[in-house]
This record gives structure tokens, C-alpha cells and sequence, in this order.
């Protein structure tokens, strides 16, 4: 046979116009950067603490001033205007995200599409709840990646009956749902890891380490220090609040870097979207039913039609409800307090909208059980505010769980 030779001819492809953001941008807005100066001059007045010095020298993208911000320039130089970020939490993050890259690759891996349909036991949770092998990993890699940081005190997570105790000096607490959405991963539909970011109580180190666990993980959502969630779809996307306005990256896979590529998002006062699962209609109460109702014929408040969207993921439909706007909501005692209503909370209400149970902020809630369930409203403030002045908004009829 005669043989084939390819010859490769190099054909230059312009990229995608993004609207990504150079350091010296972000510098004139929230990060103290210098402007001016040559890149020496540059690095050597970014070398402040060891690890946020090492974070900004290695991390950026690009040449000389216009490198694009990564997730770690951005946490290493403040984090959001008005905002101080400590060595610690940059730490912290730096590991985080690193976990989230290889939850990333994992859920992408054609390898996993037969591991996705299969279910462990588990003692707390529905048949249908129960963690899959995917959540399970996951949960290892985020506990392995935290425990590396040296930062984390405790983590606890969804995937976890009770708290596990990773250092005694650790300053932060780590509460996490590992990979949100995993019963849908053989249908490629969006999933995603949320987490929130707590101090550790220090005046409860005298406590056995079972009860002080419990009780730094049981903290109000107004103590968040930070939170956020990371989407894998067609990006993969890391959107945080570091308690100064909310911001997301995206993953540059030619890099292996989040790069900022939403800054300060502010999620609209009012959409024209409602994210729910219509087939629990006749489940749901009189109000509820009378806002839906309302606001898809065009009679609500916003004379506009609203349009339905819902995908059953909660990151995936958060993720649209704060760029677009509108109301997302899960209205059964379904989502978990702790670890997924306390952080997306926190994000929406740092991009400017509201959290609500249908009846009272989410953040204001104090836990009393680590995996406590509770109805959950998310989305931008006149749509939330309007929903809530139907009155009967949580559904208690077949919630579905045990409450």
C-alpha cells in the first residue's frame, strides 16, 4: 500500500472577542495595582505576603501590564473594592479551585457515563436523592484539596452524615455541596459545586471536637466570609463573592486558569423569567399558584409576559437567573440550608438581589441541623419581593422529603 503523508499548514485563527478584563482595567476599579511602570517595577510592589506575591507572579496571563486577571490576582489584590483579603483565604481559594478543576475534568470524562447512573446507600435522603459514586469523589477530592490548604478547621459537607475535623488551628470553615445536580450528568445536563466560607468560632476550641465541629458548621448566613459556586457546562464557570460584590471566571483550558470575565455582576431589580417545576402546579398553595399564574399572562406587576426556564440544576438555573434576571425557586422543603441555600444566598444578595424562604431572608435563618431543608427563592429584588406578597408561596403538600 502506498503510504499517506499529512502535511500540517499553520493557518492563524483569529480568537472570539471576550470580554475578559487586563489587569491595568481592574486596577482602576477594584484592585490596587499600579498603572504606570514597567513590569519590574510591577512585580516588585505586588511582593507583599508570601503567598499572594507567588499568586500574582505566576498567575497572570498575557505580557507586562495587560495580563488578565486570574481568580488569584483578584483575591490576592483585595477581592472587590473596599474589601481586604488575608493570606489565609487566598490560600484557601487557590486550593479550592484547583479541586474544582479536577471535579471539572471528572464530569467530562466520557469514562464516567455509566458511573453517573449508579447509587450508594446512604441513610439520609430519597432514592432518587441518594449520592452517586460521582458525588462521592468529588466529596474526596474537595476534603483532599482542603485538608492539603492547611487552612480549613472543619468541612461539612452534603455527601457527609456529620462534620469532619481537619485541623485544630485551621481559621476557616468550609461548608460544600461537592457536585450539585449529579442525577442528571448522564444527560449532560449542567452540574456544579456550591460552597460557603465561614471563621472559625474560636470560642469553642475548649469544646469535644464532635460538638464544636457541628456548631462552627451551624453558623447564621449573614457570617459568611465567602461563597460561590462553580458551573460546568459548556464553560466551566467560577462565580464568587469575597463580601464585596459578586464575580465570576471562567476556565481558560490553554492556561488552566480562571480568568475575570464578569466583573461586580448586578443581577437586574426585575426579569421577565420564573425558573420552577411546573408539574408540582396542583402540589403548590393558593398564592403560588395565583403569582404564576399572574406574571405568565402579563398582569403582574411587569406588564411583560414572564416565559418559564428550568433545568433541575440549581447552580445552572442561579447562574442565568443572575445574569438575566428574574426568580428561580424551589418552593418544597427540598434545597439544604447549610450547604447550598446559605451560599447562593450570599452571592445573590452581594449582586444586588434577594433571598427569601417565601417568608423571611434566607441569611438571617439560624441552622439547627446540619442537612435542614428549607423552600428557597432566589433572583432579583421586585420580582422576589412581588412573589412574597402573595402570601402562601411554600408548598407542603408531597414535599417530596422528610422534614
Amino acid at each position: 500500500m502506498q503510504s499517506l503523508t499529512l502535511t500540517r499548514y499553520p493557518t492563524p485563527i483569529s480568537p472570539p472577542t471576550l470580554n475578559l478584563y487586563p489587569l491595568r482595567q481592574i486596577a482602576g476599579s477594584v484592585l490596587s495595582v499600579p498603572t504606570t511602570g514597567n513590569r519590574s517595577e510591577m512585580t516588585s510592589r505586588r511582593e507583599c505576603a508570601s503567598f499572594k506575591s507567588l499568586a500574582v507572579g505566576q498567575t497572570s496571563t498575557g505580557d507586562g501590564d495587560d495580563g488578565y486577571c486570574t481568580l488569584i490576582d483578584f483575591a490576592g489584590n483585595g477581592g472587590g473594592e473596599g474589601t481586604k483579603v488575608g493570606d489565609d483565604l487566598v490560600v484557601l481559594l487557590y486550593h479550592l479551585q484547583h479541586a474544582c478543576k479536577r471535579i471539572a475534568s471528572l464530569v467530562a470524562s466520557p469514562f464516567n457515563s455509566s458511573l453517573g447512573k449508579l447509587s450508594v446507600n446512604s441513610s439520609s435522603g430519597s432514592d432518587r436523592d441518594a449520592p452517586k459514586p460521582l458525588d462521592i469523589v468529588s466529596n474526596d477530592i474537595v476534603l483532599s484539596s482542603l485538608r492539603n490548604s492547611g487552612k480549613v478547621a472543619v468541612m461539612a459537607s452534603e455527601e457527609n452524615d456529620s462534620p469532619t475535623w481537619i485541623k485544630d488551628d485551621g481559621p476557616y470553615v468550609v461548608v460544600v455541596d461537592p457536585l450539585d445536580g449529579s442525577r442528571n450528568i448522564d444527560a449532560s445536563i449542567p452540574t456544579g459545586t456550591i460552597f460557603g466560607i465561614y471563621n472559625r468560632l474560636v470560642e469553642l476550641d475548649h469544646l469535644p471536637v464532635e460538638e464544636k465541629a457541628e456548631l462552627n458548621s451551624l453558623q447564621r448566613g449573614n457570617r459568611l466570609v465567602a461563597s460561590g459556586y462553580v458551573l460546568y457546562s459548556s464553560a466551566t464557570i467560577f462565580c464568587v463573592t469575597l463580601g464585596s460584590g459578586t464575580h465570576a471566571f471562567t476556565l481558560d483550558h490553554s492556561t488552566g486558569e480562571f480568568v475575570l470575565t464578569h466583573q461586580n455582576i448586578k443581577i437586574p431589580t426585575r426579569g421577565q423569567i420564573y425558573s420552577v417545576n411546573d408539574a408540582r402546579y396542583f402540589d403548590w398553595p393558593d398564592g403560588l399558584r395565583k403569582y404564576i399564574d399572574t406574571v405568565r399572562q402579563g398582569k403582574g406587576q411587569n406588564p411583560k409576559k414572564y416565559s418559564a426556564r428550568y433545568i433541575c440544576s440549581l447552580v445552572a438555573d442561579l447562574h442565568r437567573t443572575l445574569l438575566y434576571g428574574g426568580v428561580a425557586m424551589n418552593p418544597r422543603d427540598h434545597l439544604r440550608l447549610v450547604y447550598e441555600g446559605n451560599p447562593v444566598a450570599f452571592l445573590v444578595e452581594q449582586a444586588g438581589g434577594k433571598s427569601s424562604d417565601g417568608k423571611r431572608g434566607i441569611l438571617s435563618i439560624q441552622p439547627v441541623k446540619l442537612h435542614q431543608r428549607l423552600p428557597l427563592f432566589l433572583g432579583s429584588v421586585e420580582d422576589v419581593t412581588e412573589l412574597e406578597s402573595y402570601g402562601d408561596v411554600q408548598q407542603t403538600v408531597n414535599p417530596g422529603y422528610e422534614v
